[in-house]
């Protein structure tokens, strides 16, 4: 009876000591002594058991803004990602991963349905994303978790269809800020940070009781600039800043995972972490996001945090996407993937990978892709489309105004940030991914076109804040 009464009442207990612990926070900062990560020690056999455990629960942590190469595990030389690099080291980290648009709404859309932007029909600021798309929290409530979803990035509230499935979907009341926090961006207007997110999840876990759950929070401190007096490590440029806030929101993270630990639930929770784009830093004369695809606003983290710690970490060296993310939670826990999506699951790749072996690549090729025209509206769609196979990159940027379509290609292996067109040094390979996207170009929405809703002037305000140019 009592785990009944729970059952009803855990969304209003979840809400209202989220408050009592917003408020809380603001004088105490919990830290516990110690090594907090007891997990065991697992292998590869105890990946592909995992779909045999009944005890599982599913953190998905999506960190807006936050791009692969600023990370240590990814190779990067400043300190910036200690948490999420420790995690690394003992789970497994996907080497090349693409993101499938570089604004929010359609890349997040693509990542929770599996399909590429021109297949979810997700391209533009009042599209929705229709009823009769399958979303992992309707999945994993009919598989009987309780399911959370905490946001703070307008592009993925209710009004556009992101709220299918979860039992609560709610933006956290945001709470009152130490005089230290910094906010660098200068666009921004929203006085919320992460910390009303972190303090909900963790109330969320405590009184979950012994139910299973999945738990969503989009993080966006770091899509804000946002950091401290003990981040403001390495300068003030608008790239440092950047840096400054990756650590704060790395800080922000172990905070959680140490109340998990406190909470005896790390060693039962699989954890991901993600991204919806990252962020250019005058490469090609942009700063930002959701201008163009090139990599430094499509090569994100994806990290996989086990219920146990596998020594050595596993990294998966093939070409990864956010489709694929779902796709691969599911199959972990041996549920069903909808059929007909353009991801899979990576499971393969993983035990491959952790059996010291090289999976078999191939030359996967994989799509990015962002309506240069999202925030106009009645505009007619302009495309510009990234197809990336192996190491090339054809990215393709229609003008609409008349000229020339742009196509410029290039090759990794021996251009690392990607800055030298190719397209002249190979012309059959330029050929072929040209033709990859003359083909995606064709394809149309499953469900057919996709619905659009009229957005409110609150709604609209709560983008602005955040620094969108919306009409």
């Amino acid at each position: 009876m009592r785990r009944q009464v729970l059952a009803q009442r855990w969304p209003w207990l979840v809400a209202a000591g989220a408050i009592v612990a917003a408020y809380l926070s603001t004088f105490v900062e919990i830290r516990l002594p110690g090594d907090w990560d007891r997990r065991p020690r697992g292998t590869a056999e105890d990946i592909a058991r995992l779909r045999d455990r009944g005890d599982l629960n599913v953190l998905f942590i999506l960190v807006d803004t936050l791009r692969a190469e600023r990370l240590g595990s990814y190779g990067y030389e400043r300190d910036t990602s200690p948490m999420l690099d420790r995690l690394a080291r003992s789970g497994v980290r996907f080497e090349h991963h693409l993101v499938q648009s570089t604004w929010t709404k359609s890349s997040m859309a693509s990542l929770w349905t599996g399909l590429y932007p021109a297949r979810t029909g997700v391209t533009s600021y009042d599209d929705v994303i229709p009823d009769a798309a399958r979303m992992p929290a309707e999945i994993l409530r009919e598989a009987g978790f309780q399911t959370l979803g905490l946001w703070r990035n307008g592009w993925v509230s209710p009004t556009f269809g992101f709220d299918q499935g979860f039992d609560v979907y709610q933006r956290p009341l945001a709470a009152p800020l130490p005089p230290n926090v910094k906010r660098a961006n200068p666009t921004l207007t929203d006085r919320s940070t992460d910390q009303s997110v972190i303090d909900a999840a963790v109330e969320f876990v405590r009184v979950s009781g012994r139910q299973r759950w999945f738990l969503y929070l989009h993080l966006m401190d770091l899509h804000e600039y946002i950091y401290d007096a003990e981040s403001a490590l390495f300068g003030s440029t608008h790239s440092d800043l950047y840096d400054n806030s990756i650590r704060w929101t790395d800080g922000s993270i172990g905070i959680l995972l140490e109340a998990l630990a406190d909470l005896g639930q790390l060693d039962h929770t699989l954890i991901a972490v993600v991204s919806d784009h990252g962020e250019a830093f005058l490469e090609r004369g942009f700063e930002g996001h959701a201008r163009e695809v090139f990599r430094e606003t499509t090569e994100v983290p994806f990290l996989l945090v086990l219920p146990f710690r596998l020594e050595p970490g596993v990294v998966v060296k093939t070409r990864t996407q956010n489709v694929d993310v779902w796709p691969t939670i599911l199959d972990l826990l041996g549920l069903a993937t909808p059929a007909g999506i353009d991801g899979r699951s990576l499971l393969p790749e993983i035990l491959a990978s952790a059996s010291g072996e090289i999976p078999e690549d191939g030359k996967r090729t994989a799509i990015a892709d962002l309506n240069l025209n999202w925030a106009r509206r009645g505009s007619d769609p302009l495309p510009t489309i990234a197809v990336v196979e192996g190491a090339f990159r054809y990215v393709r940027i229609e003008r609409g105004d008349g000229s020339p379509t742009i196509e410029q290609l290039f090759d990794a292996s021996d251009d690392p940030r990607e800055l030298r067109n190719q397209s002249a040094e190979e012309p059959e390979t330029l050929e072929r991914l040209r033709a990859a996207a003359d083909d995606y170009r064709e394809e149309k929405p499953v469900w057919g076109e996709a619905p659009t809703r009229e957005i409110g002037e609150l709604e609209l305000n709560l983008l602005r804040a955040l620094g969108y140019k919306v009409p």
